[in-house]
């Protein structure tokens, strides 16, 4: 199934934790942090890795090894906040960035930045936290798969049905990595219940 609900108890504690209005920037920003790793975590246990040789104190050992490079790409402004995790994370990961901005009367989204390396050899993350209509990150895994990628997989916050089914409709067998599927989209393309615009209660930009 191509849509993963990360549905582990402190995963959903932390996302009762940003769906609360009631958060502060701060304490948002590390709730964020914290989801985000745990769902990238899961995001990547497809990343290939091999058994090596390993010399412990005690004894010659074997230990696993990844051997397949990372990639991360945030959707700006807002997948900023996920950031941070992947590359405390993963040291050596490379990063790209795209900027889309939703028009707020037709939800079309408008490319005005991409900054991508070469991903031809690399697991590739896209993360943005709100997967409501689907364009932004459908456009974006475009952009990404543009620049070589073989394997893109997608990591969001809470995700609504209509943003998952373009996606997959766009990007067949694309993996969705979320901690909620919502219940849809308003009249206004936000996602229900879902927690309000993530970028400004991350910095406080109300």
């Amino acid at each position: 199934m191509p849509l993963n609900v990360v549905d582990h108890p402190l995963a959903q504690h932390l996302l009762a934790g940003l769906r609360d209005k009631s958060t502060p920037p701060e304490v948002f920003r590390r709730l964020s942090w914290n989801l985000t790793t745990m769902l990238v975590i899961e995001a990547t246990r497809a990343i290939r890795s091999e058994l090596r040789s390993i010399v412990t104190p005690i004894k010659t050992t074997s230990g696993q090894i990844l051997t397949e490079g990372l990639a991360v790409v945030p959707v700006l402004r807002a997948g900023l906040g996920m950031l941070e995790p992947v590359v405390q994370m993963f040291p050596d990961v490379a990063v790209g960035y795209i900027g889309l901005e939703r028009n707020e009367d037709t939800a079309v989204a408008r490319s005005y930045y991409s900054k991508l390396p070469d991903l031809s050899n690399r697991y590739t993350l896209c993360v943005d936290p709100m997967l409501a209509t689907g364009g932004s990150a459908a456009q974006a895994v475009s952009l990404i798969k543009g620049h070589g990628a073989k394997t893109v997989v997608m990591v969001c916050v809470v995700a609504a049905p209509e943003g998952v089914d373009r996606l997959e409709t766009s990007h067949p067998g694309i993996h969705i990595y979320t901690a909620a599927l919502d219940e849809g989209l308003n009249e206004k393309h936000y996602i229900v219940p879902g927690l309000g615009d993530f970028g400004d209660r991350l910095y406080g930009t109300f």
